[in-house]
């Protein structure tokens, strides 16, 4: 694959999620950032069972804070899930190289990134009836969709 995206999980809480969204972008040639402090650790039987025994092929970047991602990427040009923002991810023209950033289960993005960048900010459909979409389920299509466009 070709496309050169980046997925980013701000403060990860769930293994079994961060498992199956690593297991993903070693099957699409995705980068995987994750930013630190994570609700777990990397050694986890849990993240090492979702992602299998793909974890060798995993692109990892790890993050100490989101200042250090921005530092180390500066010319990043993201886009910021939130089940609160205008724009559905598929209003989008994805770009090679683009960073898809994504929250912690419990809480989403920080309120200030989500603030500084509110041009860039996509959402999944959803109706009222669930507070959110579940982390692996929602990094899947939105990946996939930027994914089908670079295509």
């Amino acid at each position: 694959m070709d496309h050169h995206l980046h997925v980013v999980l701000v403060y990860p809480e769930i293994p079994p999620n961060t498992g199956s969204i690593a297991r993903l972008c070693a099957g699409t040639d995705t980068v995987l950032h994750l930013v630190e402090p994570l609700g777990f650790s990397l050694e986890d039987r849990y993240l090492k069972r979702a992602g299998l025994d793909y974890w060798p092929h995993v692109q990892l970047q790890l993050h100490p804070s989101l200042d250090q991602l921005f530092a180390a990427h500066p010319a990043v040009r993201g886009f910021y899930a939130s089940k609160a923002a205008e724009r559905l991810y598929t209003e989008v023209a994805y770009r090679r190289g683009d960073f898809l950033f994504f929250g912690r289960e419990t809480r989403g993005l920080p309120a200030e990134l989500l603030a500084a960048h509110p041009e860039a900010t996509i959402r999944l459909p959803q109706n009222a009836k669930i507070r959110s979409q579940n982390l692996a389920n929602a990094v899947a299509a939105i990946l996939y969709e930027a994914i089908r466009q670079l295509r």
